[in-house]
């Protein structure tokens, strides 16, 4: 398989990069940079510089490179700016996604995997979230990442087009090449190791929530596992497929085959046909608490902490269950300790003191 992948120099972009890579597939970068970082893009990977959202350009690169298949890693995705400015995060998520899919259109590339977000459920209602809850957001970025998915399932009815949408919370960790290097940085597990280096305190937003400790659950998965699954979804696009055939992410981790993409419920199971829609996640979720807890044990330290009000908007709780992910994409979280992901940042970030050059 010859992939595009767009956002292909960011932190989940990257690694699913390298993944890919890994599993024997030909891999071509569309990135403007602008977030990204060209040295992360991984060793055998092409780099394009520019835009996803350019459609004649896309559509020639498409045909040029004679791409089989799109994994879209390149939205805009913070939840505070896209409140601000939503202008931008409909430019770039709903006008430029769009773009990119009819240059795929044109150039006849009729598989798309897209790095979706569980923010399409909002503030959910029960725990863990099934895929058939309702969606809800309640921000602009979580709107984008909705109204994007609608698109793909109405291009599968009316094109043909088959795609796999991934919704999960909190990617973490670190490969070994690869690692997160944000400015804004806005996740916890970052900012909790920028204040074990002594650089700031953590702040914990609200420690009197109904939960273990009165501190918000979340739901992390370890960005190598995020990658595995942008792989599996990718290669159960395939339609052409030998029956029988194991995919190469199914055959490293003995996972089961993936059926066939018309076999997979949830493909074709109505008009909106050929999108599927799969979350991912721990099943548990792991509070801030128990997140510093864990750093503080892997960096040898305590860390500090300050308690601040509530945000306006927290649920208590936010779980995925990825129940569909494993069934139909044979997709298992094997790093989901908080162990495992922190430790694998915290080596990154002692190797890389400074995040990626230039």
């Amino acid at each position: 398989m010859r992939a595009l992948v767009t956002g292909g120099a960011g932190y989940i972009g990257s690694i699913s990069v390298e993944t890919l890579i890994a599993a024997g597939h030909d891999v071509v970068v569309l990135d403007d940079l602008s977030t990204g970082h060209r040295s992360a893009i991984p060793p055998g990977a092409g780099l394009i510089e520019g835009s996803y959202a350019d459609i004649e350009r896309v559509a020639r690169l498409l045909t040029d490179e004679r791409i089989d298949a799109i994994l879209h890693c390149g939205a805009r995705s913070l939840v505070g700016e896209s409140i601000a400015d939503p202008a931008r995060y409909y430019r770039a998520n709903i006008v430029g996604g769009v773009a990119l899919l009819d240059a795929a259109r044109q150039a006849g590339v009729q598989r798309f995997v897209f790095s979706s977000s569980a923010a399409v459920y909002g503030t959910p209602e029960v725990a863990p979230i099934a895929e058939s809850a309702p969606l809800r957001p309640i921000n602009p970025y979580g709107e984008t990442k909705r109204t994007f998915e609608s698109a793909l399932a109405w291009y599968g009815s009316a094109y043909g087009l088959r795609s796999v949408s991934l919704r999960y919370f909190n990617a973490a960790g670190a490969s070994a090449d690869n690692g997160e290097d944000h400015d804004p940085e806005t996740h916890l597990i970052p900012n909790v190791l920028r204040a074990a280096e002594g650089t700031a305190e953590v702040a914990i937003f609200g420690d009197d929530y109904p939960t273990a400790d009165g501190t918000c659950v979340r739901d992390y998965i370890h960005v190598e596992d995020l990658a595995a699954a942008h792989l599996l979804a990718l290669e159960a696009t395939a339609g052409d497929r030998p029956a029988g055939d194991r995919p190469a992410a199914a055959e490293a981790g003995n996972r089961p085959a993936v059926p066939e993409a018309g076999d997979l419920p949830g493909w074709g199971s109505d008009r909106r046909r050929n999108a599927l829609v799969c979350n991912l996640g721990s099943g548990t979720g792991f509070s801030v608490r128990q997140v510093i807890d864990a750093a503080a044990g892997v960096v040898g330290h305590a860390i500090p902490t300050r308690i601040g009000p509530r945000r306006a908007g927290d649920p208590p709780v936010l779980i995925a269950s990825a129940g569909r992910a494993e069934s139909l994409l044979g997709w298992q979280a094997r790093h989901g300790s908080l162990e495992e992901m922190i430790g694998s940042a915290w080596e990154w970030r002692r190797r890389h003191p400074h995040g990626y050059p230039g």
